[in-house]
């Protein structure tokens, strides 16, 4: 793992394409003029509307169409890596894609392509029911990406309340935890934090968690509150509320201490 700039988005995506992927250019652009060499887009990035749109909007990868094409364009323009989670991608079920979480170099080259194994299907307290599964299919393989700036562990959003994944990226020897998400505002408010804390203490990882933020439609609200962790489970930087980005510098010096000073990953049984 090499010294570097992170950054995570947060977004507040609504049902226009050309918006949401116009907003994302602008702020990715901001990251890098300010250094990021890595760069998080959150969960559903492009489109947060009906599902049978955000199905009917799903691209073929690696061959992509104009989603990819602007993910492509931001990374080989800005020389940066580009991580953009919930990805609509297309699938052999016409009425189902998958929600995928794609790495992109600065060659434009995709080093690494998750998709999402755990699906979001709860009905809230709030009144709010969710079933992913309808219209996304369920992926099988947890996905490392090794590259310059380190080894970088894949998942999305509900994904982060599965330790055994993470702890299987780790096994990978994942250094970087990436967690694009659109965490609900009734679960986000006492989950979000503890279970990312959870996740980088418990795996001595960096965590990058880039979240959707506000109210998307008269259903949708979200919590926001994207958040960069060290490996002892510490805040390097985060925002609370709106479009935003936060950066922080990746060291892995701080890895290897935290590691060494606590080498838990060394006392693994099961």
């Amino acid at each position: 793992m090499n010294k570097h700039i992170a950054a995570v988005v947060q977004l507040t995506s609504v049902a226009d394409v050309a918006k949401n992927l116009a907003r994302a250019r602008e702020l990715v652009g901001a990251a890098a003029d300010r250094g990021a060499s890595v760069v998080l887009l959150p969960e559903n990035f492009a489109f947060m509307g009906p599902e049978a749109d955000r199905v009917a909007l799903a691209e073929p990868v690696p061959d992509g169409g104009p989603i990819l094409a602007v993910l492509r364009e931001l990374a080989t323009n800005r020389r940066i890596h580009l991580i953009a989670g919930g990805f609509p991608e297309r699938s052999d079920d016409p009425a189902r894609t998958y929600n995928a979480c794609l790495f992109v170099d600065p060659r434009g080259q995709i080093v690494g392509h998750y998709r999402k194994i755990h699906l979001f299907d709860v009905a809230i307290p709030d009144g709010a029911r969710y079933e992913e599964s309808r219209t996304v299919l369920p992926g099988r393989e947890p996905v490392v990406a090794t590259t310059e700036l380190g080894t970088i562990g894949l998942s999305v959003c509900y994904d982060l309340r599965f330790p055994e994944l993470y702890r299987e990226l780790v096994r990978r020897g994942a250094e970087i935890l990436v967690v694009p998400s659109a965490f609900t505002a009734y679960t986000g408010k006492d989950h979000w934090h503890p279970l990312l804390t959870a996740r980088a203490i418990e795996n001595q990882c960096f965590v990058l968690a880039a979240a959707q933020v506000g109210r998307h439609d008269s259903k949708r609200v979200t919590y926001g509150h994207s958040i960069i962790l060290d490996p002892w489970g510490r805040a390097l930087a985060e925002v609370a509320d709106g479009d935003a980005i936060a950066l922080a510098e990746l060291d892995p010096a701080a890895l290897e201490r935290a590691r060494r000073e606590l080498p838990a990953l060394q006392h693994r049984r099961l």
